[in-house]
């Protein structure tokens, strides 16, 4: 597990988006174990209440659950892990229109220019 803690955004919240993404590219699957609080803050030298805190975040937007004394395990309800791809994706798309309107570029063009990227890139 490798994660690049920035210093702009509390790392509990580092720490969902990087479960969100992992979620997302469907690198943790539906009902896999997760790390253990302790050791995960081990891991990535933090506080371990941190952890708990993007933990207890986790389980109440029902990302992550824990039955009695096991192990967390990532959500096997489809309808959540939908949700976070979707959630980051409209992120994404959200963040490049800002960026594109900020310079005038008319849509079409945009939209033109990326398809033309995002297929290159995929024959690389």
């Amino acid at each position: 597990m490798k994660m690049n803690l920035n210093t702009r955004d509390p790392v509990y919240v580092q720490v969902i988006r990087y479960f969100k993404e992992q979620i997302a590219k469907r690198l943790l699957e539906p009902g896999e174990e997760i790390p253990s609080r302790r050791e995960l803050a081990n891991k990535l030298k933090i506080n371990p209440n941190t952890v708990q805190r993007a933990y207890k975040e986790m389980e109440g937007q029902g990302l992550i659950y824990t039955e009695r004394n096991l192990p967390s395990r990532i959500t096997k309800e489809e309808q959540i892990l939908k949700a976070v791809r979707e959630e980051l994706i409209l992120e994404a798309v959200e963040s490049f229109i800002s960026s594109v309107r900020s310079i005038n570029v008319p849509i079409d063009e945009a939209v033109k220019l990326v398809k033309e990227n995002y297929e290159e890139e995929s024959n690389e």
